[in-house]
């Protein structure tokens, strides 16, 4: 059971053959994304030059995999995660601590939402990004990427 990263949807939308050889290798196996993605996928066809094009290649791929949604128990994992990473990463002096972000170390904070999804649904994430590779440093994640 997989969740597609932005980058490996984009990637599949865009006809990657790694992607969408994969893709029919394990067409049995469930292939999902989340809402976040959906959200970033979104978001990049908006502001791109062929917005109506982009938004109806996204529609047309999203309608083919389920999309899970953020719930209570996501959030929770999500704070749960954020804090464990602040506990490996953050500056331990208070004062620098307070002031730091999360994204000061390195991490998007929707790549902590979709690891909180996967995480939740015992989920395989396939992305290119690094984030989730440090991620593993604090929660086991399984991730693999395609490209």
């Amino acid at each position: 059971m997989y969740l597609l990263d932005t980058n490996h949807c984009s990637q599949a939308i865009l006809g990657n053959t790694n992607v969408l050889r994969r893709l029919e290798y394990i067409e049995n196996s469930v292939i999902t994304t989340c809402a976040i993605v959906q959200g970033e996928l979104i978001d990049m066809a908006e502001r791109s030059q062929r917005k109506e094009t982009n938004l109806v290649l996204i529609n047309h791929f999203l309608t083919g995999i389920y999309i899970h949604n953020v719930n209570g128990f996501t959030a929770t994992i999500y704070g749960q995660l954020k804090a464990a990473l602040f506990n490996q990463f953050a500056p331990k002096e208070k004062s620098k601590r307070r002031k730091t972000k999360i994204t000061d170390l390195g991490f998007d904070e929707n790549d902590l939402w979709i690891a909180a999804v996967a995480l939740q649904h015992g989920l395989s994430v396939v992305s290119a990004d690094s984030d989730f590779q440090r991620i593993q440093q604090v929660r086991t994640l399984t991730i693999e990427s395609w490209l």
